[in-house]
């Protein structure tokens, strides 16, 4: 078989050049398109690579001989031709190459490239140009037998080629194990639900679930409560698995707790978006700082946006009896922290912005005097979604967040996203507002408080 390589701008092209070359009975093998030329990989020309060959008349054997070392890297080979050279001997056998069909010998070839996904034939070796169109297969050696899979490389100096192993290599064989047990793990994690759980397990998954609780974090702290019932010996009452969940719930909240304001703290930012309830929150905790820790306050409000926002925060801080100062630009800032810097605590109040806007949240960057020291509490709802809190969460973190600070406790029952947010943020929990009264439904984050949140035994 003698079999050729055009490079062509179009089909109508390649027909009458094989054609006129190898005559009308020539197969076409692959066609596929290239790029050639260029510099630099700028400026290449498309162009048509069809892989034509034709059976010559007369054929002969050439008898097998040992495959000498190979003159390229094995690499360098195209797997396609390595994987027709591998056919089973049997069909070999049964079926010589000499009495096989263009069309049988045409498939065979096509089968091997769309198993391995390689072009059938790659660019030149040793100077071979694109533009020219080159025999693959000197005359004398096209007459051997196509399924040794040596002649198709004699033109570019390969002697012969050996059949590609039927083994892999013992890395390939290491790497998909590790991948499928790191499957059969996640699957065997994904499905975990369906297991034979005791009923009072099965209920505390029931509940987790219930309070939007993400999928992971939940079955995390069933498979730890699940392995250590089974290393017990399976004879655990309720309140044994309660005390067990507690201990992971107490296990996850450990170093994530914000106990409060620290009291080295001369300013705190207050955060968040719109609706949130940052107006109340500060002047409950200016109320708490002042009478339950004895700290002298002063307010700083930013929020000159919304209408009477102002006068809101007047008008606590007149039944306070603190000091306020309204700020509009840095200048403003810096002259209010002049004239309150006889407080031991200054709390600002800024302006509630759309986390989705990047300019309108840019500018409580501004206003962030750092020099002193300072904390940022984000102020997030626990009536909005998940998804939304971790988003804001994101979008307000470029401003070195360090606690964040729950409303609404008392307008929602799923407490789940809470939990949800401090597994995916480095944020500490401080306290949580469950109502709007000026300065009571103010309460300190605590890992019992929590728990009972979560497992429906309190937190309102």
């Amino acid at each position: 078989m003698r079999v050729k390589r055009y490079v062509v701008d179009t089909m109508p092209d390649a027909m009458h050049s094989i054609r006129s070359e190898l005559g009308s009975d020539a197969v076409i093998l692959s066609t596929k398109e290239i790029k050639i030329g260029g510099f630099m990989g700028l400026f290449q020309k498309k162009k048509i690579e069809v892989v034509a060959a034709v059976e010559q008349e007369q054929k002969r054997v050439v008898p097998e001989r040992p495959a000498p070392s190979l003159s390229v890297p094995r690499n360098a080979v195209p797997q396609a031709y390595m994987k027709a050279s591998a056919a089973p001997a049997a069909s070999a056998v049964k079926k010589p190459a000499e009495n096989r069909t263009y069309a049988e010998l045409a498939a065979a070839l096509t089968d091997a490239v769309a198993q391995s996904n390689v072009a059938v034939l790659e660019e030149p070796l040793d100077g071979e140009q694109d533009s020219d169109a080159k025999d693959i297969v000197p005359s004398a050696p096209a007459k051997t037998n196509l399924t040794s899979g040596s002649a198709l490389y004699e033109s570019r100096d390969i002697k012969s080629m050996p059949a590609a192993p039927s083994v892999p290599d013992n890395n390939e064989v290491l790497h998909e194990i590790k991948e499928m047990k790191q499957w059969m793990e996640r699957f065997t994690r994904q499905a975990s639900g369906a297991r034979d759980l005791p009923v009072p397990l099965e209920l505390i998954r029931e509940r987790l679930v219930e309070q939007d609780l993400d999928a992971d974090l939940a079955e995390q702290w069933i498979d730890a409560v699940f392995d250590q019932w089974t290393s017990e010996g399976r004879n655990w009452t309720s309140e044994q698995f309660q005390a067990s969940l507690k201990e992971q719930v107490s296990c996850f909240l450990s170093n994530r707790m914000g106990n409060g304001i620290a009291r080295d703290t001369r300013i705190l930012y207050i955060a968040g978006p719109t609706g949130v309830g940052k107006t109340t929150t500060i002047a409950k905790l200016a109320a708490e700082q002042l009478f339950r820790q004895g700290r002298k306050v002063g307010l700083i409000t930013s929020d000159t946006y919304r209408i009477s926002a102002v006068e809101q925060l007047r008008t606590y801080a007149a039944i306070l009896n603190v000091p306020l100062e309204v700020v509009q630009s840095p200048g403003d800032m810096q002259r209010a922290l002049s004239r309150l810097e006889s407080c031991d605590l200054i709390l600002m109040d800024t302006a509630g912005r759309n986390y989705r806007n990047e300019m309108l949240v840019a500018e409580l960057q501004s206003l962030l005097a750092k020099e002193w020291q300072s904390e940022t509490y984000l102020v997030l709802s626990l009536t909005s979604k998940s998804r939304d809190m971790k988003m804001i969460t994101e979008h307000f973190s470029k401003y070195e967040l360090d606690k964040v600070l729950f409303t609404k406790l008392d307008e929602t029952g799923s407490y789940g996203p809470l939990f949800n947010l401090l597994k995916d943020f480095p944020l500490g929990l401080s306290y949580l507002s469950n109502g709007q009264n000026v300065p009571d439904d103010l309460l300190m984050a605590s890992e019992e408080l929590l728990y009972g949140m979560l497992i429906g035994a309190g937190g309102k």
